[in-house]
């Protein structure tokens, strides 16, 4: 668990009661906090569904600056590998 000092300042936030119950009665049952649960919550979507963003964002970067392949070029070379493989 981290420290105070890691802690960011308080954050208020609005939620969908139902949301809000569903997190209450987790974290009864799991004797956490409230926060616990959202910090749980908040982990798995930055390690699933925000990774992907950022991934996506990364890619769009690269591809504007050229750096990326295209794909017709990678499909050719492909091609030209497997032919000769096959000779």
């Amino acid at each position: 668990m981290p420290s105070q000092r890691d802690l960011s300042d308080p954050l208020t936030m609005r939620l969908p009661l139902d949301v809000l119950v569903e997190i209450e009665e987790i974290a009864a049952v799991c004797e956490r906090s409230r926060s616990w649960v959202f910090v749980r919550a908040l982990k798995s979507y930055l390690a699933a569904e925000g990774k992907e963003i950022l991934d996506i964002a990364k890619a769009r970067k690269e591809m504007a600056a050229g750096d990326a392949f295209d794909l017709d070029d990678v499909a050719a070379e492909v091609e030209a590998i497997v032919k000769g493989a096959a000779a």
